[in-house]
C-alpha cells in the first residue's frame, strides 16, 4: 500500500526500533511507496518516512529495489567525500559527508541474514536512509 510521506520533524528524529517478521507489511508498504515516488527522483526511503517506527529501509539499486530490515553498518571505507542530498520529508538540499563504500549487515525481505558491500551512489543512498533510522535528518 502506498503511504503518505511524513514531514513531522519530531517523529522523524525518533530512533527506529528493531523490526521483526510482524513488520513485513511495513516493508511491503515501503517498497510500494518507493515505486510510487520514482518519478520524483526518489531512490530510497526509511520506514519513519511512511509513519513506521521500525528499522527498515528500501533503496533503488539500478532497476531493482532492495529491502533491508535492521541494517547495520559493519565496515566503511577509510575515505569519504562531501555530498549534497535532498529528501522527500524535507525541503531543499543539505550538505553531508559520505563514505566511498560501506559494508552492511541486514535481513532481506524474507528475513534471511545478509552482509554485502555497496559503493558509489548505492552506498550514498543507504547511508542517507540509515541516518533516518538514527533520527538524523540531512
Amino acid at each position: 500500500m502506498i503511504r503518505p510521506i511524513v514531514k513531522d520533524i519530531l517523529f522523524l528524529q525518533r530512533k527506529a526500533e528493531k523490526a521483526s517478521r510482524k513488520d513485513a507489511q511495513a516493508g511491503r508498504d515501503l517498497l510500494d511507496t518507493l515505486a510510487a515516488h520514482s518519478s520524483d527522483t526518489c531512490v530510497g526511503l526509511a520506514a519513519n518516512m511512511i509513519g513506521s517506527t521500525k528499522a527498515i529501509i528500501a533503496i533503488k539499486d539500478g532497476s531493482r529495489s532492495i529491502l533491508m530490515y535492521n541494517p547495520v553498518l559493519v565496515k566503511t571505507s577509510p575515505s569519504a567525500y562531501d555530498a549534497e542530498e535532498g529528501c522527500l520529508s524535507l525541503s531543499g538540499r543539505r550538505p553531508c559527508r559520505r563514505y566511498d563504500w560501506i559494508e552492511v549487515r541486514y535481513e532481506d525481505e524474507d528475513f534471511h541474514k545478509k552482509k554485502k558491500r555497496f559503493d558509489g551512489w548505492t552506498a550514498e543512498i543507504i547511508q542517507h536512509e540509515m541516518d533516518h533510522l538514527q533520527g538524523i535528518l540531512i
